[in-house]
């Protein structure tokens, strides 16, 4: 006689009820942080739910409501060894985590059409909100995310005066700052690794590096690459140019991942980093110093900025005002 196979039953409201001894109302209210609620027993109602693996059924929840419970981040999934994503993920993740809201990240390649992903969750209806990264000075994803009235945030500021949420980096300071600490080390000649020059924070990085040279007597020495380059790219692009009559006595890098690549080109073409040249480096993740530890490194705390964003993108789907979810962060040098 063939026994009946156990199947693993997906945990409800029901169950929830069960377990506790509570009503279904009473659970469901419990999980909404409704404020008709104790505290006891929200977090009576939280601890069944997170042992149970309870999580709310989304098709039911968008046809009672015509919300998602989702959002977007649409994340660059190019070439990088130190993090950025992760981080920007986890901090995202633990502001969520006391929300219904729930993260989908939709992988891009900067190689693709940055509105591809965009238009594919507005014509799927697949979010409530979207977080967007890479943000150019006129840039057509925010303009056809305000048209279609869908909530979003940007990492990364635009130019084009429509105001929405965004946070950032200061990186015209950080630059500013780092032709300052070169200079301060005795370093004259300074070539910038930066962002490519699409992208709103080249011109921050570049109008701040530029203001550096002529405040503190230096000048630029060309490089010809960015950051969305290969790191094999870069490095050799660095080799070359340590290996000719202009070399550089100090550099500047926009990426942590850049820095290695940069450093492997110092070295391969027989200088030192603090010997015949200083390295400064923005890193998102903050272990720079233990590969070398001459390296000048700024951190730019991206888990805190997916935290940033998390919190603007809710409140923007909450209705509050775009100009109220702007922030910026401000260049933290590591010791040196």
């Amino acid at each position: 006689m063939d026994r009946p196979v156990a199947t693993k039953e997906r945990p409800t409201l029901k169950t929830i009820a069960f377990m506790t001894g509570l009503g279904i109302t009473t659970v469901s209210r419990a999980l909404k942080d409704a404020p008709d609620i104790g505290a006891e027993t929200k977090e009576r109602v939280r601890m069944v739910a997170r042992q149970l693996g309870y999580q709310p059924n989304r098709a039911g929840v968008r046809l009672r409501t015509g919300k998602t419970n989702v959002i977007a981040l649409v994340l660059g999934i190019d070439e990088e060894i130190l993090g950025f994503s992760n981080q920007m993920v986890v901090g995202i993740s633990e502001v969520l985590s006391g929300t219904p809201y729930h993260i989908v990240v939709t992988p891009h390649a900067h190689t693709k059409d940055p509105m591809l992903p965009v238009r594919y969750i507005l014509e799927t209806g697949s979010a409530d909100g979207v977080i967007i990264s890479r943000t150019e000075p006129d840039d057509a994803r925010v303009r056809l995310l305000t048209e279609q009235n869908m909530p979003f945030a940007t990492h990364g500021r635009t130019a084009m005066g429509i105001e929405h949420p965004y946070h950032d980096f200061d990186n015209e300071t950080f630059a500013y700052e780092a032709v300052e600490r070169l200079v301060k080390r005795g370093r004259k000649r300074i070539a910038l690794l930066p962002p490519p020059s699409k992208l709103t924070y080249y011109k921050h990085t570049f109008d701040g590096f530029m203001r550096g040279l002529k405040a503190f007597g230096a000048e630029e020495v060309p490089l010809h690459i960015n950051i969305d380059a290969s790191l094999g790219q870069i490095r050799a692009a660095v080799e070359d140019l340590m290996r000719g009559p202009d070399a550089p006595d100090g550099l500047i890098s926009s990426s942590g991942s850049a820095a290695i690549a940069a450093n492997a080109g110092i070295e391969a073409a027989g200088k030192r980093v603090g010997v015949e040249i200083d390295l400064v480096a923005k890193q998102g993740t903050p272990i720079l110093n233990w590969i070398r530890p001459d390296i000048i490194a700024v951190y730019e705390d991206v888990r805190q900025s997916g935290r940033e964003l998390a919190k603007a993108v809710i409140a923007r789907i909450d209705g509050v005002d775009p100009g109220l979810l702007q922030s910026i962060t401000e260049p933290r040098w590591e010791p040196s």
